[in-house]
């Protein structure tokens, strides 16, 4: 059974920064496409970032520039780093798995909160 575990969510204030942590058990992580999304109140989940199993990395035009994601595969855990958090990146954020052919594995989600 595949499961992701997020940790690394908090309450920051504006301009500060966190790093989200999600390892992935159950299944070849090296080999998948691994992704960080989020929810905010009343809104749809939304791609925050994605990493490739060659490294290839895509984000959000809101996040650019300010959010890092990134993978270790010896640890099969992907990360985000998150800087220079503003008010609206308040949201529960979650780690998601793609693999060709099957359906995508979620984390229960963490919780960031951007406010002063």
């Amino acid at each position: 059974q595949v499961q992701l575990a997020e940790s690394g969510g908090g309450l920051v204030q504006p301009g500060g920064s966190l790093r989200l942590s999600c390892v992935v058990s159950g299944s070849f992580f090296s080999l998948t496409t691994m992704g960080w999304f989020r929810q905010a109140p009343g809104k749809e989940r939304e791609m925050v970032a994605t990493i490739t199993w060659a490294q290839d990395t895509n984000y959000a035009d809101s996040v650019k520039g300010r959010f890092t994601i990134s993978r270790d595969n010896a640890k099969n855990t992907v990360y985000l780093r998150m800087n220079s958090l503003k008010p609206e990146d308040t949201a529960v954020y979650y780690c998601n798995q793609r693999s060709p052919g099957l359906a995508d594995n979620w984390g229960q989600g963490t919780q960031v909160t951007v406010s002063s």
